[in-house]
């Protein structure tokens, strides 16, 4: 394209299907489906294994999310196998081959003596009304564990500081659906309850940006093409 047809940029304004360089973004990655037994009960931040039926099923999907992401992103992972897994098979498609760095802030809620509850017998241990579209409402506060308010608390930080640690970068981030609900509830400036409402669908992305000092929301549980 010539120079002279380019369009003219207007401030920071999407109309166009690339996203620009050297802007400091977020690309949130749910991790993958979990193993069969696991799903049957609330395992929040258990440390449970992918499904490897399911790993088999949706190889299409890996190499669309890594054709997806920028090949210089820097990549973060939460500390749970399942998230770590999920990021190695991605890279492994995409060939990535800048290290992965640890970061427990994009762990899942923790619902500490609540791990592992069936989901039928869940709703008898909350003492608030459920989230219409979460387990338990943001306040709820699970003995030993965490409310959203508190996983909101340490994402809101870890985006904050990655974000002022490595401006005008993309980068990747392997973790789960309610820390990811949490970085759009720190994006949007809503209340957690808000932030709940987004569906969060296993290896979707979200990508959030932050530029001079604001936030704003590319996507929302945007599905890889499966059939690759």
């Amino acid at each position: 394209m010539s120079s002279e047809n380019k369009a003219v940029p207007h401030g920071h304004f999407l109309d166009t299907p690339e996203l620009p360089r050297g802007i400091t973004r977020f690309w949130l990655i749910r991790h993958a489906v979990v193993e069969a037994s696991a799903r049957k009960t609330m395992y929040g931040a258990l440390d449970v294994p992918l499904c490897r039926d399911a790993m088999a099923e949706q190889q299409g999907g890996y190499a669309a999310l890594a054709r997806r992401l920028p090949q210089d992103a820097r990549w973060f992972s939460s500390p749970l196998q399942r998230a770590k897994d999920t990021a190695s098979e991605i890279r492994r498609a995409g060939n990535f081959q800048d290290n992965i760095s640890t970061d427990g802030r994009f762990v899942e809620q923790s619902i500490g003596d609540w791990h592992g509850t069936p989901h039928e017998q869940f709703s008898a241990c909350l003492k608030l009304p459920p989230h219409p579209f979460w387990s338990l409402c943001a306040s709820e506060l699970p003995p030993g564990g965490e409310s959203m308010l508190d996983v909101c608390a340490r994402v809101s930080h870890a985006l904050e500081e990655l974000a002022t640690d490595n401006e005008g970068h993309d980068m990747v981030v392997v973790s789960h659906g309610g820390a990811i609900r949490a970085a759009l509830a720190h994006a949007l400036g809503v209340h957690p309850d808000t932030a709940l409402r987004f569906t969060i669908q296993n290896l979707s992305i979200s990508i959030i940006e932050r530029i001079n000092g604001m936030w704003r929301v590319v996507a929302v549980n945007e599905l890889p093409d499966f059939k690759g």
